[in-house]
């Protein structure tokens, strides 16, 4: 799924209990921190271009990264830790776990699988990519749907 989307499902489904920025934040939060960083690197160093990289091309560290922010294991123990201590924000992160649950069925073995139980397990599926057009739409109105019942339920 694409970044966007992302933070809009997290932003839909969890920041309406007063942080809805943080929401936002939490449902694009995986892939700020792997593929956001690696971005940044791109173009301060002039080697920034427009599509997926090849695989070959990415340093390890967005591989791990990835991982590590893509795994359920990592999100819902640090959910949890922070429940401990601030439920309200606990609850704007479920946006993280909301995240791989869509990524988990969108993305191919080829290209970033998605390893739900990481570092315990490689498990994980040959998705439909997220840019295949019968997954997109679909997704779009999904959020559309999702604010338009935000909006009359508010």
């Amino acid at each position: 799924m694409d970044i966007f989307s992302h933070a809009l499902w997290g932003g839909g489904f969890f920041g309406y209990r007063g942080h809805f920025w943080l929401a936002i934040f939490f449902g694009a939060f995986p892939d700020l921190v792997s593929f956001g960083l690696f971005v940044i690197f791109r173009i301060i160093d002039g080697t920034f271009v427009f599509g997926p990289p090849p695989l070959a091309s990415i340093p390890s560290w967005v591989f791990f990264s990835y991982n590590f922010t893509h795994s359920f294991i990592t999100a819902f123990t640090i959910i949890v830790i922070i429940g401990l201590w601030k439920k309200n924000i606990a609850y704007a992160m479920l946006g993280w776990p909301f995240h791989i649950c869509l990524d988990f069925p969108f993305h191919s073995i080829q290209y970033f699988p998605t390893k739900l139980f990481w570092p315990f397990s490689d498990f994980a599926i040959n998705g439909i990519p997220w840019n295949n057009l019968w997954i997109w739409f679909p997704n779009l109105a999904g959020i559309f749907v999702l604010f338009i019942w935000r909006g009359k339920k508010n």
